[in-house]
């Protein structure tokens, strides 16, 4: 049986983010990847030099390409960078029924750079999240779609999770990389329960894509048909490995080893690395 999962994210010229960064995890994890793309970079491990983004005909004509005819078992959405390219992907993905999406906010590039229109929040919130299986924001992300600063601890993220819930997503993954703690602890939240997803907390500056990765990771579980906290577990184990065994390339922030997961447990479970 083949898995079929769409990204639709922005172009990282570097590799190691955005659409790229998906496709490797959608191959590694073994479902099939496909990929509308909202908008080029220009980009590398020290930062994001230009955003050349598409026109709303453009999108909609590639996920029209798509959903039309190979269709979809899952959907990650990545940089969408403005309200109007919201505004279509949400139609698309309600005019085609689709099921088990992956919201990843992407807002800000890890060099600082703005990746999403400040007036494009507003239609994330309004227009996409209420579509949403899980969504997946770091914790300067759900401040912004909170509209509150000063998550700063384990029962902070709780109460933002609920909030970011209240949107309408059916699961909130709020991922704790951003606190200062040994463990990185992600808070699940499905509007009854919290779950707590644990990895000890790697010690490297090559983090470029961890996001990316993780949601594509989940999105590709879900395509699979695992349920979403046993598709979260595995991304947080295969991002994890990612970063572990980070690639060091380039002059600034490196991208993580997409292959590592795979390396390590291959089928027999014995490390390769």
């Amino acid at each position: 049986m083949v898995y079929r999962v769409l990204t639709i994210a922005g172009s990282d010229s570097g590799g190691g983010a955005g659409i790229q960064a998906d496709l490797k995890t959608f191959q590694e994890l073994g479902t099939y990847g496909m990929s509308v793309i909202t908008a080029l970079t220009a980009q590398n491990t020290l930062g994001v030099h230009g955003v050349y983004p598409q026109t709303v005909q453009a999108v909609e004509a590639q996920l029209e390409a798509v959903l039309s005819d190979i269709g979809v078992d899952a959907v990650k959405t990545g940089m969408l960078f403005s309200a109007e390219i919201i505004a279509a992907v949400a139609q698309q993905l309600k005019a085609y029924q689709v099921n088990n999406i992956v919201v990843d906010p992407v807002m800000v590039a890890k060099g600082g750079q703005p990746l999403l229109q400040q007036e494009a929040i507003e239609a994330l919130r309004t227009a996409l999240l209420p579509l949403a299986t899980v969504i997946t924001p770091n914790i300067p992300e759900a401040e912004v779609l909170i509209g509150q600063k000063g998550i700063q601890s384990l029962q902070d993220m709780e109460e933002a999770a609920r909030a970011i819930h209240s949107l309408g997503v059916q699961y909130v993954i709020l991922k704790g990389g951003h606190l200062e703690d040994e463990e990185s602890v992600d808070v699940v939240y499905d509007g009854q329960s919290v779950t707590y997803l644990r990895a000890n907390r790697v010690k490297t500056k090559h983090t470029h894509g961890t996001g990316c990765t993780f949601a594509a990771a989940i999105a590709a579980g879900l395509a699979k048909g695992q349920p979403v906290l046993e598709a979260a577990r595995v991304a947080k184990d295969f991002v994890t490995c990612a970063i572990e065994h980070a690639l060091e390339i380039g002059q600034g922030i490196g991208p993580t080893h997409h292959g590592a997961y795979r390396q390590v447990h291959g089928q027999s479970g014995s490390v390769h690395l």
